[in-house]
């Protein structure tokens, strides 16, 4: 149990001290606030759009997180030969696979909580075509970000800390500050009740789409025991549009009695179970939790057979 925390702590480590993990973070939260400030003029409806964006966003992002980490964390290291050194001592491949995937799970996991902080403030900054931009918003979101990265460079420069690593903790501190002092405030910098206007509905929404990005990892995984990041991406990417288009491909011929059909609506995700877009725009306030677990459920079990398929692809893997 040691080892294995040890080896997936140790990815985690090796996962948020990627520069592209740091673009990738301050990248997508930037990103989701800007989604928030134009003027759409789309008839009443910009809210909605804002956080159907958001999630998007969010998704989009976790894919890329997902083929990435995977492929600096297996892939990069079985190239190199550090896999090989540590499977070198009494640490077993499988233990050594899934302590991977749970370094690489836990980073996707930073990732997606501070877009979801974004993105639960862009539902409290989105506006109709009879509002107007949060400046007070936006100017909080940017000085944390900056003082964020000023006290990674802090850090590397007169501590000879690593800067990546350190301005992504930063980035998740700071983040959460600027949401805190946000929400206690109004466009126009007074005191209000905290969190007026956020749609806290995001908040199973945004889960859902972790454990989306979680299935995306474990097949990202499992594709790096073999291939590169390219190929691996490849893979992921045609996975994710199938995914979304399984009801229509797969899901009709499958319920008419089709066994083919049903083998490929199985083994394919279906991408629109992890999206709550939708449930959004209905006005509903109701946090489907319960929903939330039968999900969690379902990628579990997805995650487990996909795991399955990594260990014996790396078995027999030739590390030398």
């Amino acid at each position: 149990m040691r080892q294995f925390v040890t080896i997936a702590g140790n990815a985690f480590m090796e996962l948020v001290r990627q520069p592209v993990f740091l673009l990738l973070m301050s990248g997508s939260a930037v990103f989701e606030i800007f989604l928030a400030t134009p003027l759409y003029f789309a008839f009443g409806d910009e809210p909605k759009l804002v956080k159907n964006s958001d999630l998007a966003v969010m998704f989009l992002v976790g894919l890329f997180g997902a083929v990435i980490t995977a492929s600096v964390s297996l892939a990069r290291e079985i190239r190199t030969g550090t896999a090989l050194t540590v499977l070198s001592k009494p640490v077993g491949r499988a233990g050594f696979l899934l302590a991977k995937y749970a370094g690489l799970a836990g980073a996707l996991a930073l990732l997606t909580f501070v877009n979801l902080l974004a993105a639960l403030l862009a539902s409290r900054m989105a506006f109709d075509a009879y509002g107007s931009v949060d400046l007070f918003a936006v100017a909080v979101f940017g000085i944390a970000l900056v003082i964020a990265y000023l006290l990674g460079g802090f850090s590397n420069f007169f501590l000879r800390r690593p800067f990546v690593s350190d301005a992504v903790f930063s980035v998740v501190f700071m983040v959460f500050i600027a949401f805190l002092v946000i929400n206690s405030f109004d466009k126009e910098g007074k005191s209000q009740a905290f969190a007026k206007g956020v749609d806290w509905r995001l908040i199973p929404a945004s889960m859902l789409i972790l454990f989306a990005v979680w299935m995306l990892a474990g097949v990202a995984l499992a594709c790096a025991t073999r291939l590169e990041i390219i190929p691996t991406l490849a893979v992921c990417s045609a996975l994710f549009l199938f995914g979304l288009m399984s009801q229509y491909f797969f899901g009709e011929r499958a319920a008419a009695g089709s066994w083919w059909a049903n083998v490929l609506y199985t083994v394919t995700p279906n991408w629109q179970f992890f999206w709550l877009g939708d449930v959004l725009d209905t006005g509903n306030n109701d946090f489907h939790w319960g929903y939330v677990a039968k999900a969690f459920l379902y990628a579990a079990c997805y995650v487990g057979a996909v795991l399955a398929v990594a260990v014996v692809l790396f078995e027999d893997r030739e590390l030398s």
